[in-house]
């Protein structure tokens, strides 16, 4: 009997031993993150985990940190399939370390409009870039022996009402886009899991959509494993079980349990269809090793060597890194310049990850200010200036704290320490200490004042707050959230400010009490979350403007780092604007003019407007880059390693210009009207707007020459249209890599097809002067439209061009291709 086969019969076997209010237990969460056991089948409790960036685990403190990657969008930059399945075994490990079965990731929505506030956790604007790198990560992971759940399937691709926007698109728009990077996973990596959005599609939840989670899914696709809800996204308990969502999360109160069981007994939903969901469970529980009888469908002796988990994130995010500009081949700098002035907020505190379900504590963090000291050492003098602090909340108090946490009867439960004045607790308090009997959480702390004059501290979170300073009552009442999504609380809380006058060296105790609501959207989620915020006396705006301006003067070259802060790109919530936050275009403006070599570094996890981008001698664009992102920076910079980056994403010159801007629903729907025509495709079929940079652009620290295309119609397999053969070869100086892109043209006659479209790519490299071959395999799907009358896909038969190059906008090669006629 093979491996497969045991599995389904210890699957079939604990199943028939099940009764139905232990089948219908399998079904829903035992607490935030993890599905109950069942000792008399051998079934091992299943643990569940965020992991977009990092696999968070079970706690969300410190003192359980993780390796923090650089952020999918990154992943998405690098183009390199072979680095991302490197990258998701990375995760599988720190699965396995933290005791995790199921990563919950990746994140294939599409970017839609560059407005998605989760813009950063997903890979790109194009199916076939989304689908191939989604594949990738996934069979990493998976190569490791843990479960992935790809999501949110399907059309969650913005956050404005996220959980109640019914997204209209039409059936080819949903299948020939939105649905496809999914099929592409299915079909190629075979994922254990899948996550349903909060959305609906066409009038129907996704968690309870009969027609793409049972039809189109399962029936057409050939998926076998798990459908779990997104947190609370499970919401009627018919309709879900009807519409094939196998586990609603997190728990224990859930749509399912005695709900279902009741729904069964009354004839509402069949026996059977219960035991399809539990079945499904019951398979997930055994390819990861937790049925007796059967053989997890990776066995530790298979599994990939271990991962030096920090020398990845930091080749991952060098990897990513984009070089849009590089005016005089002013990078790298190398040799070192003597005098480097380092400009900007971002500069010593970088955002290394975006906010939500991908921020995790990383092990270590080195920013790019840590990373070129200890790159330089002592062959440099570096100057930091501030120059524009674009936060809009002050950081967490700089100093730690004893947290203590007190029972409803008032009692101290526990008093762990905390590294500074954020706490962030969610499904497990420290020490074990039971949620059910938490009543309040008072932080203390002693600032001491580093200078005289106004100290400002600040309260943000959602709830009741007390907060004193030296024993006087600043503010003691509860703080709201704006808008209706329940994870506001730690996503986008408000905050409250205010003022001490201290002399310097001054010491003062400040105590924090948060006294937590008896019921709420997120009571049962086990959520504690606030921050006790300071920011001592500082210069103002425009003198800090002033100083870097100085600084940029006086030195040989300034490298200013730019970013968007947590308060206008997390999610949770859309963009408002693409402009970068605060005063930092001015700064940038300013130093450019005061040092010709300004080298400006973007630290954002999607599209941005660089009014400056002309005036400035290079852009180099860092993502969200990981933990490791300093290092990879100083690597970059100073020529130790190549900006291996291409965008997976257009980015716009101006927000008019934007093929998609709305991303705020009308009456409960957002219209997709859009139709095929996202991304540069859309960019395409806009007369005289140009974006600022193409989707695929991006360059290294050597050139190419392209030149020779093949193309030979076939393939391997039946999904093959065509092998491609690119000829590149290394003009330059030093070794590199190179991203080769093929496209498809067609003929132009049918103008609800886009003129051109992404059919594939590969990465190369090669020493100075040498040649290399991309070999890239075309898809069948490339030149196949979805026949709504017929619910069919069609190859529609001609003539189109073969393109291949560096980006959308320059593609210096081409082949006729004529497609016959399907027999």
């Amino acid at each position: 009997m093979t491996a497969d086969a045991q599995r389904e019969a210890a699957v079939e076997a604990a199943l028939a031993a099940l009764d139905l209010p232990a089948k219908v237990a399998l079904l829903a969460g035992a607490d935030m993150w993890s599905l109950p056991a069942n000792e008399e089948v051998g079934l091992g409790r299943l643990v569940m985990s965020d992991g977009p960036a990092g696999v968070r685990g079970e706690h969300w403190t410190p003192d359980d940190p993780s390796v923090a990657i650089p952020s999918p969008t990154a992943l998405a930059a690098t183009w390199d399939t072979g680095l991302v399945r490197r990258t998701g075994r990375l995760l599988a490990q720190e699965a396995r370390r933290k005791g995790v079965h199921v990563v919950l990731a990746p994140t294939v929505n599409l970017h839609r409009s560059p407005r998605g506030g989760r813009h950063f956790e997903c890979y790109s604007e194009d199916p076939l870039l989304t689908g191939e790198i989604g594949a990738a990560l996934v069979s990493g992971v998976q190569d490791g022996g843990v479960a992935t759940t790809p999501k949110h399937f399907v059309a969650n691709d913005s956050e404005t009402d996220r959980y109640t926007v019914d997204v209209r698109v039409d059936e080819r728009t949903l299948r020939e886009l939105y649905l496809a990077p999914f099929e592409t996973i299915v079909r190629k990596a075979h994922p254990w899991g899948l996550m349903a959005a909060y959305n609906a599609v066409n009038g129907a939840g996704m968690t309870e959509h009969d027609e793409l989670n049972n039809r189109v899914l399962r029936e057409e696709w050939g998926f076998d494993g798990v459908l779990v809800s997104d947190w609370t996204g499970a919401r009627d308990t018919v309709r879900a079980a009807l519409g094939g969502l196998d586990v609603a999360m997190p728990g224990p109160a859930t749509v399912y349990g005695e709900h279902l069981v009741r729904a069964v007994e009354e004839g509402l939903v069949p026996a059977a269809a219960v035991d399809s969901l539990a079945r499904r469970v019951l398979r997930l529980a055994a390819r990861v090793g937790l049925l007796a009888g059967a053989p997890a469908a990776v066995p530790d002796g298979l599994r990939p060597a271990p991962v030096d988990g920090e020398a990845l994130a930091r080749e991952v995010a060098a990897r990513s890194f984009v070089l849009l500009r590089n005016e005089g081949d002013v990078l790298p700098l190398d040799p070192a310049p003597a005098r480097i002035a380092v400009i900007g907020a971002a500069a010593e505190h970088a955002r290394f990850g975006g906010g939500g379900s991908a921020q995790v504590f990383p092990t270590r963090l080195v920013g790019p200010l840590d990373g070129l000291r200890d790159a330089l050492g002592d062959r440099a003098a570096l100057h930091h200036a501030v120059g524009a602090d674009p936060r809009t909340y002050l950081a967490p108090a700089a100093f730690p704290g004893t947290a203590e946490l007190i029972g409803r009867d008032g009692a101290v439960l526990g008093a762990p320490k905390v590294p500074d004045g954020a706490v962030l607790w969610l499904g497990s308090l420290p020490g074990g200490v039971d949620f059910a009997r938490l009543g309040a959480v008072r932080l203390e702390t002693v600032l001491v004042a580093d200078r005289a004059g106004l100290h400002r501290v600040s309260l943000r979170g959602v709830g009741r707050f007390r907060l004193e300073a030296a024993g006087e009552v600043l503010f003691d009442d509860v703080l709201l959230p704006g808008g209706e999504d329940p994870a506001a609380a730690f996503l986008n809380p408000p905050e409250r400010r205010f003022e001490l006058d201290l002399a310097g060296g001054q010491e003062t105790v400040l105590r924090l009490t948060h006294t937590l609501p008896e019921a709420g959207a997120l009571a049962g989620f086990g959520l504690v979350s606030f921050t006790l915020g300071h920011a001592a006396p500082a210069a103002t705006a425009d003198e800090l403007i002033e100083e870097a301006v100085a600084a940029a003067a006086a030195a040989d070259v300034a490298v200013v780092v730019v970013g968007t802060t947590e308060e206008v790109e997390s999610e949770g919530a859309d963009r408002d604007t693409l402009r970068l936050p605060g005063r930092q275009d001015e700064l940038v403006a300013r130093v450019a003019a005061a040092n010709p070599r300004t080298v400006v570094v973007v630290n954002a996890g999607a599209p941005v407007l660089m009014p400056w981008r002309e005036e400035v001698a290079a852009v180099l664009l860092t993502w969200f880059p990981g933990q490791e992102g300093g290092a990879a920076l100083a690597d970059v910079l100073l020529g130790a390693a190549e900006p291996g980056g291409r965008l997976p994403t257009t980015w716009p010159a101006e927000e008019a210009d934007c093929p998609v801007w709305e991303v705020r629903p009308e009456g409960g729907e957002l219209a997709y009207g859009e139709g095929l025509f996202i991304g540069y495709r859309g960019w395409r079929r806009r007369a005289g707007a140009r974006p600022a940079y193409w989707f695929g652009e991006g360059r290294g620290y050597t050139d190419w020459a392209y030149e020779g295309l093949e193309v030979r119609l076939g393939g391997a397999g039946q999904d093959a249209l065509a092998e491609v053969a690119v000829r590149v070869r290394n003009t330059g100086d030093r070794p590199g890599r190179e991203t080769v892109q093929v496209y498809l043209a067609p003929d132009g006659v049918d103008r609800s097809r886009p003129d051109l479209q992404l059919a594939g790519f590969a990465v190369v490299g090669a020493a100075p002067g040498e040649r290399a071959t991309a070999r890239i395999t075309v898809p069948l799907r490339a030149v196949q439209t979805w026949d709504t009358a017929a619910r069919a896909w069609r190859t529609r038969p001609g003539v189109y061009t073969v393109e291949a190059g560096r980006s959308a906008a320059d593609r210096p090669l081409t082949v006729a291709l004529e497609v016959p006629p399907t027999p």
